[in-house]
């Protein structure tokens, strides 16, 4: 397989670059993802484009307005980074789930995003956490929901010449928090056969479930939100019996799939144990 290695010294000359060449190019970032795809001939791209050199796209800031992440950001960067662990703490949760410590000083944020797997470790909990992607192309700039990035296995919203340049995450509640539990064949090294992340956020006194953000991984084409799970929990005080009605719920919102990986009955039912799991374990986290 031979193609042509593309290295743009600006965004706009890689955007510009991409819109012209669409189906042909193919972005190269981490590397995790994209060269285990065309050494399989899972992707065939003419051009390949690396953006790793580009400035603008990495880095964490976080201020009152909340938490930025750009594209470029190794997923090890976040795992290990003290403001995620302090203000995020499932954000590093589920990047610690990826791959290998090699594999997660390479691979980046956007990436594990842009591949669009329904499996993504990291579409989850930020879309748990009411993420919002900030989007870059030759029309301009706009915004889009983590929760509306996704448009079907390997595919997202971005169009010709379009790049995720960052991530944005609202400012943590207070008494919230979060959970991701991820169910593999292996505690490494393995794509999750169900992923399911929760962030409660409680009443300012009391146990009362003020909101709660359930999403699903790899139990739909795309991941998605648990929205009549959560309508079980919003508004209740959260007992171990109401964490499994959700999780009865989330149930029938899940669409699995069978794989080599596992059965769609097996993941179904995984996402009752997960969803209950995840949603006790982030109440618990927000009583503290």
């Amino acid at each position: 397989m031979r193609f042509e290695f593309v290295q743009p010294s600006a965004l706009q000359e890689a955007m510009q670059f991409l819109a012209s060449h669409q189906d042909e190019a193919a972005i190269l970032a981490g590397g995790t993802d994209i060269l285990v795809q065309v050494k399989q001939k899972k992707r065939l791209p003419k051009y390949l484009v690396n953006i790793k050199g580009v400035s603008g796209l990495d880095g964490i800031t976080y201020n009152g307005q909340g938490l930025r992440l750009g594209a470029l950001t190794t997923i090890r960067t976040i795992e290990t980074s003290p403001i995620i662990k302090e203000k995020y703490p499932v954000l590093a949760e589920a990047a610690a789930t990826i791959g290998s410590v090699q594999v997660r000083n390479r691979g980046t944020l956007g990436g594990n995003l842009c591949n669009a797997s329904p499996a993504a470790d990291m579409a989850a909990p930020l879309i748990a956490l009411g993420a919002t992607a900030r989007i870059l192309g030759p029309q301009g700039e706009r915004t889009v929901s983590m929760e509306e990035f996704f448009a079907g296995p390997g595919k997202t919203v971005l169009g010709p010449g379009e790049v995720l340049a960052e991530v944005a995450v609202p400012p943590p509640s207070p008494r919230s928090a979060g959970a991701y539990i991820k169910l593999g064949p292996r505690k490494a090294m393995d794509i999750a056969v169900v992923g399911v992340a929760a962030v409660v956020t409680l009443e300012s006194q009391g146990d009362r479930c003020r909101d709660v953000r359930i999403a699903l991984g790899s139990v739909a084409p795309i991941p998605l939100r648990a929205k009549k799970a959560e309508t079980v929990l919003r508004g209740q005080v959260v007992s171990y019996d109401l964490a499994v009605t959700a999780g009865h719920k989330a149930m029938e919102e899940a669409s699995p799939i069978t794989d080599i990986r596992g059965s769609a009955e097996y993941r179904r039912d995984m996402v009752g144990v997960l969803t209950r799991r995840a949603v006790l374990r982030a109440l618990e986290a927000a009583r503290t």
